[in-house]
C-alpha cells in the first residue's frame, strides 16, 4: 500500500483509515471480531485508526485499545472529544476543563501513554477558540498527544482556528476531518482550498453517503429497509423528498460505476481519493466482508472521463442534502432564529 503525508505533520498514513465507529454496542458488539477487523486492516497495510470517546459510549476506544497491544508504536491512533454521553452538564464540548478531563478517559480507555491526532468531534460557538487552542497545545507539550486537529470545520472556522493559535504562540491545528462524498461535495467549496493553504492533512468521512452509495439501491425496486432510518431520519428516511433524490442519484452513479467495470462503494471510495486535497479516507466496516471489499480501492484510478461522467450528475460543489454535513451552525437553526433576524423595534409606550 502506497502512504500519503498527513499535511506538513511528517507523518505518514495510508490511503484508508480504519474507521471504529462500528466496533462496539451501536452494531458490532463482538470485541473479539471487532478485534479479528482492525488486525486484518493493519495486516493489509493500513496504519492510521479513527475513533471518538462517545462511540457506543467509549466501547469502541476500549475495542481500539485491545486490538493495538503489542502494535502500539506501527499505529497512529486517532480518537475525539466533544460529544455529550453522559448526564453531566460539564462533560461535553471544548473547554479546558473538559478536555483536560477527556483525554484522560480516552487515554484510559485506550490503553496507551499517548494519542496520535485528538480531534475536536464539531465545533464548538460557545467556547473561545483561543481556549481550545491553548488546552490542546498543552497537551502537546505534555506529551499526551501529538496533533490535535478539528472535524466538520466550516472554511471561515478552520481559519480562524490558524489564526488564534499563531497569536497565542501555540501550535497550530494539523488536521480536518470532513464529510466528502459524491453525494456530498460541499468541502469543495471552500473547506478544501483553505486546507490545502494551510498545508492541513484531511481526513474524510462518510464515502458512501451514509449507506445511499452502499450499492443497495436498485433501479426498479423499493428502497430497503434502514436501521439508520430511525436513528437519523433527516440523512436516511428514504420517505423524504430529498432523500428519494439522493436515491435516484445513487441508481445513475451506479450505472457510471458498472460502466467503469466497477462496484458503486468501490467508485464513491475511488472518487474520495482523487481529490488532491484528501489524505485518507475513513471506510467504517462493521463486518469482515466490509473490509475486504474495500482493501484495493487504493489501487483504483478513476479515468478523467469517470470523473466527469460524476460531474455531470453531481456538480463540483454540490451537497444534496445539507444534513450529510455533519454539523449545522446554530446561526442557520430554523429552530432558533436569533442568529439571522434582527429583534422586533420597540414600540413607543403611548399615554393612556
Amino acid at each position: 500500500m502506497s502512504y500519503r503525508t498527513l499535511g506538513k505533520t511528517g507523518v505518514k498514513v495510508s490511503p484508508l483509515t480504519l474507521g471504529a465507529m462500528n466496533f462496539g454496542e451501536r452494531a458490532n458488539g463482538d470485541h473479539a471480531d471487532a478485534i479479528s477487523i482492525i488486525h486484518r486492516a493493519l495486516d493489509a497495510g493500513i496504519n492510521i485508526i479513527d475513533t471518538a470517546d462517545s462511540y457506543s459510549q467509549g466501547e469502541s476506544e476500549i475495542i481500539v485499545g485491545k486490538a493495538i497491544q503489542g502494535r502500539r508504536d506501527d499505529v497512529i491512533v486517532a480518537t475525539k472529544f466533544h460529544s455529550q454521553w453522559s448526564d453531566g452538564i460539564n462533560t461535553r464540548g471544548s473547554s479546558r476543563r473538559w478536555i483536560f478531563a477527556e483525554v484522560e478517559n480516552s487515554l484510559r480507555r485506550l490503553g496507551t501513554d499517548y494519542i496520535d491526532l485528538y480531534q475536536q468531534h464539531k465545533p464548538d460557538p460557545e467556547v473561545d477558540i483561543e481556549e481550545t487552542v491553548g488546552a490542546l497545545d498543552d497537551l502537546v507539550r505534555q506529551g499526551k498527544i501529538r496533533y490535535y486537529g478539528t472535524t466538520t470545520n466550516e472554511a471561515h472556522l478552520l481559519v480562524e482556528a490558524q489564526w488564534a493559535a499563531a497569536r497565542t504562540g501555540r501550535s497550530k491545528p494539523a488536521t480536518e476531518q470532513a464529510p466528502y462524498s459524491i453525494l456530498a461535495r460541499g468541502a469543495e467549496r471552500a473547506v478544501f482550498p483553505v486546507a490545502q493553504k494551510f498545508a492541513l492533512g484531511v481526513l474524510t468521512w462518510s464515502p458512501l453517503a451514509g449507506g445511499w452509495l452502499s450499492g443497495r439501491h436498485v433501479a426498479g425496486s423499493e428502497a430497503p429497509p434502514s436501521a439508520r432510518a430511525a436513528r437519523i431520519p433527516a440523512r436516511h428516511d428514504p420517505t423524504l423528498p430529498i432523500n428519494r433524490t439522493k436515491r435516484e442519484l445513487a441508481i445513475r452513479l451506479a450505472d457510471v460505476a458498472a460502466e467503469a467495470g466497477l462496484t458503486l462503494p468501490e467508485l464513491a471510495v475511488a472518487f474520495v481519493l482523487r481529490h488532491p486535497a484528501v489524505s485518507s479516507v475513513l471506510v467504517g466496516p462493521r463486518t469482515y466482508q466490509h473490509l475486504e471489499s474495500l482493501l484495493h480501492v487504493p489501487d483504483i484510478h478513476l479515468e478523467d472521463s469517470v470523473l466527469d461522467a460524476i460531474d455531470e450528475i453531481v456538480p463540483p460543489g454540490v451537497t444534496i442534502n445539507r444534513a450529510d454535513e455533519g454539523w449545522l451552525p446554530p446561526w442557520l437553526d430554523s429552530r432558533d432564529p436569533a442568529g439571522r433576524r434582527r429583534p422586533a423595534p420597540r414600540r413607543a409606550a403611548v399615554d393612556a
